[in-house]
């Protein structure tokens, strides 16, 4: 039984592993995401480095992405910048890709 024990132990921290970098990964878009945004409203240093972490913050009121997505669209046509969901849709996925190579990285 202790192969058994073994092999089940080694799945759990391997999905306790790959949830720490996924969860990880999913912050770091997220921030990227704002940097984005920020940028695009003109916000530099401080006041873009604020609005990231509001991005990531973001991402806590429900499960999945679109809460992001939600405030990013609103907090962008507010600021009348125009950017489909489609379009704020394709940057999350790039800078997910981004984002994981980062951690993978260890920055």
């Amino acid at each position: 039984m202790t192969t058994f024990d073994d092999r089940k132990d080694a799945f759990e921290k391997k999905f306790a592993h790959d949830e720490e970098l996924r969860f990880k990964a999913t912050a770091r878009r997220n921030k990227l995401l704002g940097l984005w945004a920020a940028e695009k409203l003109g916000k530099t240093g401080a006041d873009a480095e604020a609005y990231a972490k509001s991005v990531v913050l973001a991402d806590f009121q429900e499960a999945g992405d679109d809460d992001v997505l939600r405030k990013v669209k609103a907090d962008l046509d507010a600021g009348g910048v125009s950017q489909s969901e489609a379009t704020i849709r394709s940057v999350m996925l790039d800078l997910m890709e981004k984002a994981i190579e980062q951690v993978r990285a260890g920055q």
